[in-house]
């Protein structure tokens, strides 16, 4: 990440658990995102690219939180 080392920790649940507990907790969803993969990753991890093939690969989802 921008040249430096950072250790990553990852919340592997399905989605409607993590807009549930968003909402539990008093939030409101405004944006759900998913970024698009950098063109260099099909070149990088081709096992995992081989049967996608359009744009969109599931890697990160970014929500924009409210407070309610």
């Amino acid at each position: 990440m921008g040249g430096q080392t950072a250790q990553m920790s990852f919340w592997d649940r399905p989605l409607h658990a993590m807009t549930e507990a968003f909402t539990a907790a008093g939030f409101r969803i405004s944006v759900i995102s998913e970024p698009p993969y950098v063109p260099e990753a099909r070149e990088l991890f081709p096992e995992e690219f081989r049967e996608i093939t359009g744009t969109r690969f599931l890697c990160f989802l970014f929500f924009v939180l409210e407070a309610g």
